[in-house]
């Protein structure tokens, strides 16, 4: 597996090639390369502060909401420069943010949410059908369509704020930590979910702490620490790798044991794959 993905960019929906990001003195990213084909899922794996929400906060245009730029490097998107342009104009594109934490508007009831959502939309008649699209995927929505969004559980929250990005008929969605502080049962609904999304044609760039079930649903996978990627390759090979396993999904493969110099049994400490230079 190698640091840098092979793939041609001809290839990908979204190129990013050697991109640096900082919030002022800091630099958050550094070289970032990844792409990410149309129709694909692609993965973004990494520990906290790894700099995967600041990955996505590049492509969407929203740094500058978090007092951070872009300082080098670039972004494009189906031949498109990103890099630089506003939130409006990223999402006008077709490439729509899922933001960690959920961020509904609380105050908001579910409809209401949901026509925020359409302001991208490209007319009344697509955010029409963009609406009746949500409804199908999510069907509770409909249940709670005047119900205050602050008083959904969850992962009736967590839902609502795809929904809010499908009404602006995106062709890449971001997704940033869309399990989290969810229960196991709604997490796997989620990732049902993504699948689905995914089926219909958008394509999706996954940041996810929960690397099992990233693995499971991309083709591709990255891994970022301390703002660089340090691994990527396809999501098969990566679930297979012993550094991925005991960093990111908590598995310890067995100890073997092997004779000691008198005859008793010792544990030998098993090979890691080496991180690719």
């Amino acid at each position: 597996m190698d640091v840098h993905d092979p793939r041609p960019p001809g290839d990908s929906g979204l190129v990013v090639r050697d991109l640096a990001v900082s919030y002022g003195p800091v630099l958050a990213l550094r070289g970032v390369s990844l792409d990410v084909p149309r129709g694909s899922v692609v993965a973004v794996l990494g520990g906290n502060g790894a700099g995967k929400s600041t990955l996505l906060r590049a492509v969407s245009g929203t740094l500058r909401f978090h007092r951070g730029g872009i300082t080098a490097g670039e972004v494009g998107f189906g031949g498109t420069r990103l890099s630089g342009a506003a939130t409006s104009a990223v999402v006008a594109r077709g490439v729509v943010q899922v933001p960690e934490g959920r961020r509904v508007f609380a105050r908001m009831t579910v409809e209401e949410n949901l026509r925020a959502g359409a302001l991208g939309a490209p007319d009344r008649r697509s955010a029409a059908e963009a609406r009746e699209s949500v409804l199908a995927l999510f069907p509770v929505l409909a249940e709670r369509a005047g119900q205050r969004a602050g008083l959904l559980s969850g992962g009736e929250q967590q839902m609502l704020a795809i929904g809010r990005a499908l009404m602006a008929g995106p062709r890449m969605l971001l997704l940033d930590e869309p399990t989290l502080g969810l229960a196991p049962m709604m997490a796997a609904r989620i990732a049902d979910t993504v699948r689905e999304i995914n089926a219909r044609g958008t394509t999706v760039l996954l940041v996810e702490q929960n690397a099992a079930m990233a693995l499971s649903l991309a083709s591709h996978a990255y891994v970022l620490e301390v703002g660089e990627v340090v691994l990527s390759g396809p999501a098969a090979e990566l679930a297979a790798s012993d550094e991925v396993r005991r960093r990111y999904l908590g598995i310890e493969d067995p100890v073997p044991v092997v004779p000691g110099a008198a005859g008793s049994p010792v544990a030998a400490r098993p090979a890691l794959a080496r991180w690719s230079a």
